[in-house]
């Protein structure tokens, strides 16, 4: 910091009560007022009037015995500033500085202390300590344009607002290896002593000190050159929003409205000026906007730019991000899930604006990864989220299946994290009625969980019945369906190990008769040889799937041929019979899923029933099918 001292002799001035008066032998003929406080002075005795125009002119009309008083109530920089151009006249000794420079040099120009009165007057002074030491450094002119708040039109009319952000202006475009001056960079890790090159962001922090109106003078003159880069562009605004926006973890002042209108002019501020380049800022420092703006009940225009800024971004946000406690009187729950689910629906507006087409293919078959990838990492972000809101006792279950719900399908592959939300949530909400369970299980798809997740929900007592007999019967289904490949993978193994010795038992392998290939129809003739007999026996339809894994057990000569006596296709791959129903096997097994559906709504109604008669309800199902296929084998 640069300071100017001017003048030798030692401070007369004292004060009584409201009254300061210049030690003198000389009586003092010139009273001037200003605000409450009156100074005694002197006319001609001292250089006081010689140096001032504008006191000559007051005091031109009269005589020079004649005792003076003027009021000077409106002085640019009040007392303080007068007293400094009083000491300067009476030649008391008085330190100039960043600080009070701007007070002094308006009190000069309006007491017209020029040049033109006198060689070496006050203003040539300031003028030549202004353009020398305050301009020429880095903390002296962001001081000094913080002190012009106090006498903005002043400071605009004599051009020092403008000087002073030129000079500023100047050494932030300077390439950081020629920054030689002293600059203030606190951020956590960072030391001097360690780091020899001067960090690009070196002069974000000394800025954040300024008034909002000057702070965006001088980003809108920096981004204007197009000299730096967008993000440092973005981290000066971060850096002055973490400077003033207020903690959003107390309640608001509801009283000090001056408090409240200044921030929400911060934050509309900042909002307007931060650049178009997506990577500009990062979607954290957009939701903490976001949250501030909520908290502030800034305007609409502001919310709906934020909001569709955090959108775009809402792929990299994490949990943390996303965390804001509710400030609402009407809300009871500690989280604001209501700006989450709004991000979330400007994301999903601004997902299918951007590409219909691509959102189309994603919705329907995954086809573009870059999409499809983008709504897997939201939805992963939304399932975290919802594990951290459920733990709290107050939020209710239609704003947790609100947001669950608000994501698409395709967001989710599996449904393992947004079990653990919802097993979170019943642990918490122990007094949760039947009714609410069944809503909250509603969003979870029993088939994307994985066998872990499953093995779990089987034995979670806080689940609802219905919901562990989808999980049982869709695990049973698996177990099945797992059996019946490796059976059919087995016996495909087996007869195509046998097929060049024992051509008779490869009827189910051979599509084609005669170099052809022939439609196959819905009646077969199975010719049985095995006890000599000749006899035929006509089926309809195709084989059951237990026929399939059992036909080598009887008669190796067991051959299958169509009416016109042309080899077939395998009978598993024959869905339906010509009369348009099911195999015997599928029809089966939907009747068994329908029987037990049957039965558990009926305990579900009755109020009957656990878990243990679930899995009861999945054996006997399993073991009546067992069964008609025994007894149609005999």
């Amino acid at each position: 910091m640069k300071f100017m001292k001017i003048g030798t002799k030692p401070d007369t001035f004292c004060t009584e009560e409201a009254t300061r008066t210049v030690i003198s032998d000389v009586p003092s003929d010139l009273l001037i007022q200003i605000n409450n406080i009156s100074y005694l002075l002197h006319k001609l005795q001292f250089p006081l009037v010689p140096k001032c125009g504008l006191l000559q002119r007051l005091c031109s009309d009269s005589g020079d015995s004649e005792k003076v008083s003027i009021e000077l109530h409106d002085i640019p920089g009040g007392e303080d500033a007068f007293e400094l151009c009083a000491k300067f006249c009476y030649g008391i000794t008085i330190n100039l500085s960043a600080y009070n420079f701007v007070p002094a040099f308006c009190a000069a120009k309006f007491l017209r202390m020029t040049e033109s009165l006198e060689k070496g007057n006050f203003v040539p002074k300031l003028e030549a300590f202004f353009n020398s030491c305050i301009l020429e450094g880095w903390k002296d002119s962001i001081t000094t344009l913080e002190t012009t708040v106090k006498l903005p039109e002043w400071s605009e009319n004599l051009g020092i607002i403008r000087k002073c952000i030129d000079s500023i202006v100047e050494k932030i475009l300077t390439p950081p290896a020629k920054v030689s001056w002293s600059y203030t960079y606190t951020r956590p890790g960072y030391s001097k002593k360690q780091h020899h090159s001067v960090p690009k962001d070196w002069w974000t922090e000394d800025i954040s000190d300024l008034d909002v109106d000057l702070f965006r003078c001088i980003i809108t003159a920096v981004a204007s050159t197009y000299m730096l880069p967008p993000q440092l562009i973005g981290e000066a605004l971060h850096v002055y929003a973490c400077r003033w926006l207020p903690d959003t973890t107390r309640p608001p002042p509801q009283t000090d409205e001056q408090f409240v209108e200044k921030n929400r002019r911060i934050v509309d501020t900042i909002v307007s000026m931060i650049p178009g380049d997506k990577r500009a800022v990062c979607v954290g420092f957009l939701l903490r906007l976001l949250i501030v703006a909520n908290y502030l009940g800034v305007s609409p225009v502001t919310k709906t730019e934020l909001l569709r800024r955090s959108s775009l971004q809402l792929q990299e946000a994490t949990v943390n991000d996303l965390i804001s406690p509710s400030h609402s009187p009407t809300d009871p729950e500690f989280y604001d899930i209501d700006l989450v689910v709004a991000v979330l629906q400007s994301f999903l507006v601004l997902w299918r604006r951007q590409s219909p087409a691509a959102a189309s293919a994603s919705e329907s078959n995954g086809s573009s990864a870059q999409f499809l990838g983008t709504m897997r990492k939201v939805g992963k972000l939304i399932d975290s989220y919802l594990q951290v809101v459920a733990r709290d006792a107050n939020m209710p279950v239609s704003k947790l299946v609100s947001l669950a719900e608000a994501l698409p399908d395709i967001a989710r592959e599996d449904h393992d994290d947004i079990y653990k939300a919802i097993n979170i949530y019943l642990k918490e909400h122990g007094d949760l009625s039947k009714a609410d369970k069944k809503r909250l299980c509603r969003i979870l798809d029993c088939q994307k969980l994985s066998p872990e997740v499953r093995a779990h929900a089987v034995k979670n007592e806080r689940l609802p019945l219905r919901t562990v007999v989808q999980v049982l019967f869709f695990e049973q289904d698996r177990d099945r369906a797992s059996n019946s490949k490796a059976a059919a993978t087995h016996d495909h193994h087996h007869k195509h190990k046998l097929l060049p010795l024992m051509p008779s038992q490869s009827q189910s392998q051979e599509l084609f008769s005669t170099g052809k290939q022939t439609v196959p129809t819905s009646r077969e003739l199975d010719i049985h040889n095995g006890h000599g007999h000749g006899h035929g026996k006509l089926k309809l339809g195709a084989a059951d799937h237990h026929d399939k894994f059992t036909s080598s057990r009887g008669d190796h000569s067991t051959r299958r041929t169509n009416v016109a006596g042309k080899k077939d296709y395998p009978l598993h791959l024959q869905t339906k019979r010509s009369d348009g129903k099911f195999p015997v096997g599928t029809e089966r097994k939907i009747v068994s899923s329908t029987e037990i559906q049957d039965q558990v709504e009926h305990q579900l109604e009755t109020g009957s029933g656990s878990k243990l008669d679930a899995k009861k309800m999945i054996q006997r199902g399993s073991r009546s099918d067992h069964g008609r296929d025994k007894g149609k084998d005999r």
